[in-house]
């Protein structure tokens, strides 16, 4: 198993925990057992969204990062590791570091495109 491959599986994981518990830590603080505001500059309506989105990306990206490590991966397959993750941290900082998710922003967009594109590119590097 290559290291970045590995190094790669953990932040997207933490992203995952992190995330999860930084929003139980909010509905502690908030004395709300479940669900959040409808306001989108509120932190926990935002945590959600960012701890829904990295549920939805991570974890395959995950699966295929570890799969291509295993399989001697080339210094372009690595760089798609790389950017895939960096794409996922890009889009969560966009998400919680902006002071409202009711507009779009650089980080967003940029994090939810490189998503799309390095995921596609990783799932077809499975096929070669």
């Amino acid at each position: 198993m290559h290291i970045i491959a590995l190094v790669c599986a953990a932040i997207l994981g933490l992203l995952v925990f992190g995330l999860g518990l930084a929003v139980s830590i909010f509905r502690f603080r908030e004395r709300r057992s479940m669900g959040h505001v409808d306001d989108p500059a509120n932190m926990l309506h935002k945590l959600v969204r960012a701890h829904g989105n990295t549920t939805e990306f991570a974890p395959f990206l995950a699966v295929l990062i570890l799969y291509l490590g295993t399989q001697t991966p080339s210094a372009a397959i690595l760089g798609l590791m790389v950017a895939a993750t960096a794409s996922r941290v890009l889009l969560v900082v966009g998400l919680l570091a902006w002071p409202t998710l009711a507009r779009p922003n650089p980080a967003r967009f940029a994090g939810a495109l490189g998503t799309y594109i390095f995921g596609i590119a990783l799932s077809l590097a499975v096929l070669v």
